[in-house]
């Protein structure tokens, strides 16, 4: 019924009879002729009864800001080399920051899965337009085989780019459903579902299909020219038929999203082994899809969202006049966050868990083996875990899991780890078909993917507008300088002997980091490994990032919104800068209010628990504990290393006292005792994130 402006969905009592056996619960998916169904279909339609494509499958990205081509069409705006403003600007030489809020690499491993929820850009049918990429480049440092950086302009949106403004396809639908998991078609779903497949969910399993615990490959069922597609690429190019499936195709791009994909279709079968019997397959799996539907939404606001400090407005009801579909702004500038993300994973599994001759072949792989304190902990560079899903059975999926919540994700800056923009993939040649290395196995071809100058290239192609335009379109204040946006306290270079002062914009020195100063203002060695492996260190280059920002860009209303929101000063303890986060906030609110299904707005998912004990209230350590043999904390989200540094000073801390940072309130786990003007080291173990 209507109330208002809000659309209230009323679940009556025979309804909820139907969750009991001996009655069909739900409803294959609709045709956009929609019902007032209690069941979400598989690519988003019919969720808002009143505008049934709202959030559906392949329609166009939404504008909260005017579009920006050169012609007013469809031709991406000029600018700097994308290339060039990331050898000045993403390059982190190296120097690790990390999280000024103690987030694990969770932040950003959680990020990316629901990334591959509800956002998926169009790329057949796009124009060519590879990014320069300039050897003789004086900050140029790495090989590229390929001579240039590959980029496909995303493919106009049907109608648009000829007389009217180009506009993008969203391919997947916007909503936080599982859909990562499900896909968003019967086709594939029923491939992934146990059972025969034959055109029909009909006689397929409520189960979905794995291969000894993992996802099933594409030649899992015979014939992998009969699977699913899935993208491929890096190791995975030698070997296609071993992609494993799921209901994104991104699934394999890196161990660490792999293993998230897994440990969801892990879940839903958990939950469709304590349905009963007695109910159809078809109810069983829909009540499993239900409920991790609603957990990985459960988890994203109440774990995910307060983690990284985003706040939203309280959560009023469901609002069939709220637009979720996402936003080009939000998919191509605000949620890129490659910051974040280490150029390695560090799984870790008990000493003994592998042999002699494993850890060897690890080696060989090119990843690092270390031993503390009765673990392997397995140092996996970005580039080996790419495309790699062999690896995942290899490592084990809870060691994999584990590790990600062990660390610390990166500060979230101009910064790119260089695994991400420099090296992260490798193309295998005859007789080096896994890329190992060895003096006897010939090289293999090696590519540069630079995701920072893809990230500002991107947002030419979307026709994103300038940072400034971008600020006032979320009702941000313009800034007017440089080193306003920075927070530096000069737009200029420094006089400093060691900058060639006549181009000083190409003189690799004015890179170099100069100083690091810890949360607490106190100083931090640069020359000792691991002294910065603390929260809230800041790092000082030989010249400020505002200086190279005025000598790439020239004037401040010509700036890139990504590379303007990257740049942005962050306020003490926050992830994320001031046009990031309002970017974020809509979104996410966009995401909650216009979701009819909302966990906070399905009775149903009360009706399981009261009838079947299942629960979605499930912490992602909750999820993994019991799907998994991690042993993992309530909160993964917080890292595992020191967490609190000099502002929690005290004599001592008892169990249960509370420390307040930053508006996030801790609640120490265990007794410890912290001296004054000393940096306590602190885990996950001493202390627990309440708020």
């Amino acid at each position: 019924m209507r109330k208002g402006n809000r659309h209230v969905v009323v679940v009556t009592a025979a309804a909820l009879a139907l969750l009991g056996p001996g009655a069909p619960v739900f409803a294959e998916p609709a045709p956009l002729a929609c019902a007032d169904t209690l069941v979400r279909t598989l690519d988003g339609s019919c969720n808002n009864l009143l505008h049934p494509e709202w959030g559906k499958t392949n329609t166009p990205y939404l504008r909260v800001a005017p579009a920006n081509y050169a012609d007013g069409i469809a031709r991406p705006a000029s600018g700097p080399s994308s290339r060039f403003v990331s050898n000045r600007l993403f390059n982190d030489t190296s120097q690790n920051l990390f999280s000024e809020r103690g987030v694990s690499q969770w932040g950003f491993v959680w990020g990316q899965f629901m990334d591959h929820t509800f956002g998926l850009r169009q790329e057949a049918g796009g124009e060519n337009s590879p990014i320069s990429f300039d050897a003789r480049d004086p900050l140029e440092e790495f090989r590229n085989d390929l001579g240039s950086i590959g980029f496909m302009r995303t493919p106009a949106a049907p109608g648009t780019g000829t007389t009217t403004t180009r506009e993008q396809l969203n391919t997947i639908d916007s909503y936080i459903d599982g859909s990562s998991v499900y896909g968003p078609d019967v086709t594939r779903l029923e491939w992934m579902r146990e059972g025969p497949v034959d055109g029909t969910l009909a006689n397929n399993g409520a189960r979905l299909l794995l291969d000894k615990g993992l996802l099933p490959r594409r030649d899992s069922r015979g014939d992998a020219a009969k699977a699913p597609v899935m993208a491929i690429d890096g190791l995975l190019r030698s070997n296609p038929s071993k992609a494993m499936v799921a209901g994104d195709v991104r699934a394999n791009e890196n161990i660490a999203l792999t293993a998230t994909h897994t440990l969801f279709a892990l879940e839903h079968n958990r939950i469709v082994n304590a349905l009963p019997r007695s109910l159809s397959e078809r109810d069983r799996f829909e009540i499993a899809r239900r409920v991790v539907g609603a957990e990985q939404q459960f988890i994203t606001y109440t774990e995910f969202l307060p983690s990284m400090g985003v706040a939203l407005a309280p959560y009023r009801g469901y609002n069939a006049n709220v637009n979720p579909s996402l936003s080009n702004e939000f998919a191509v500038v605000g949620y890129r966050a490659h910051s974040f993300i280490h150029g390695e994973l560090e799984p870790i599994a008990p000493e003994g868990t592998y042999t002699e001759a494993q850890l060897a072949a690890f080696e060989r792989q090119g990843i690092e083996v270390e031993h503390e304190d009765g673990e392997v902990v397995l140092v996996v560079p970005l580039n080996v875990a790419f495309f790699n899903p062999n690896l995942l059975g290899a490592i084990g999926l809870g060691p994999v899991l584990k590790g990600i919540g062990a660390e610390p994700e990166y500060k979230n800056d101009e910064q790119i780890d260089n695994q991400l923009r420099s090296v992260l993939f490798q193309i295998p040649v005859p007789g080096n078909p896994g890329c190992l290395d060895g003096p006897e196995l010939p090289k293999c071809f090696r590519g540069v993917v630079d995701l920072g100058a893809i990230d500002i290239a991107r947002g030419r192609d979307h026709g994103m507008p300038a940072y400034n335009d971008l600020r006032r379109a979320y009702g941000l204040a313009p800034k007017t300088s440089f080193h306003a946006i920075t927070g530096e306290s000069s737009s200029n270079f420094p006089n400093d002997p060691e900058i060639n002062q006549r181009d000083p914009i190409n003189d690799p020195d004015i890179i170099d980091f100069v100083k690091l100063r810890d949360g607490a203002g106190n100083v931090v060695p640069l020359d000792v490994p691991d002294a910065a492996d603390g929260f809230g260190v800041t790092g000082t280059r030989r010249a400020g990032t505002a200086a190279r920002l005025k000598a790439m860009y020239g004037d401040v209303n010509k700036l890139d919104a990504f590379v303007g929101m990257s740049a942005e000063t962050h306020a003490r303890g926050n992830e994320l800068g001031e046009l990031q986060k309002a970017i974020w906030k809509k979104q996410f609110e966009n995401l909650r209010d216009g979701d009819r299904f909302f966990y906070l707005n399905d009775p149903a998912l009360a009706a399981i628990e009261s009838r079947y004990g299942i629960s979605y209230r499930n912490t992602l350590g909750d999820v993994i504990n019991m799907n998994t043999d991690a042993d993992v904390s309530d909160d993964v989200f917080a890292a595992e290393i020191p967490v609190l540094p000099a502002w929690a000073n005290a004599t001592a801390y008892a169990v249960n006292d509370v420390t307040v940072y930053n508006h996030r309130t801790y609640v120490c786990r265990q007794a410890h005792r912290s001296q004054l003007d000393w940096t306590p080291v602190v885990t996950p173990a001493l202390w627990r994130l309440v708020t």
